[in-house]
């Protein structure tokens, strides 16, 4: 059998569960009000055959500037335009938060 070259690896097909924090890459209005296309955090609210639907808490637009009532984008599996979400702030583990200089256990 002859093997395929790739310019890249295939990737690992992502699933996605109800409840999963995402970004997705959409048109919605930033914190003054501005309509942008950028990363936008929201939550996989329901699953499909081969659509996941996302629910966010700002106000969301189809590309021809329709803002979704329901705040709820719909998108295939393997959409480049989903994401998991990642926290911005790095989590500390519990030992690192511990300052063992002000402890004075001698």
């Amino acid at each position: 059998m002859r093997s395929a070259s790739f310019m890249r690896p295939p990737e690992d097909e992502l699933v996605y569960k109800v409840g999963d924090k995402v970004e997705v890459n959409c048109d919605h209005e930033d914190k003054d009000a501005q309509r942008v296309r950028d990363w936008l955090k929201g939550t996989v609210v329901q699953i499909e055959d081969k659509l996941i639907a996302v629910q966010f808490k700002q106000n969301v637009y189809l590309t021809d500037g329709w803002m979704v009532p329901d705040h709820i984008l719909w998108f295939p599996f393997d959409s480049c335009n989903v994401r998991p979400y990642e926290s911005q702030r790095k989590k500390q583990s519990l030992i690192d938060q511990i300052d063992l200089d002000k402890l004075n256990l001698f």
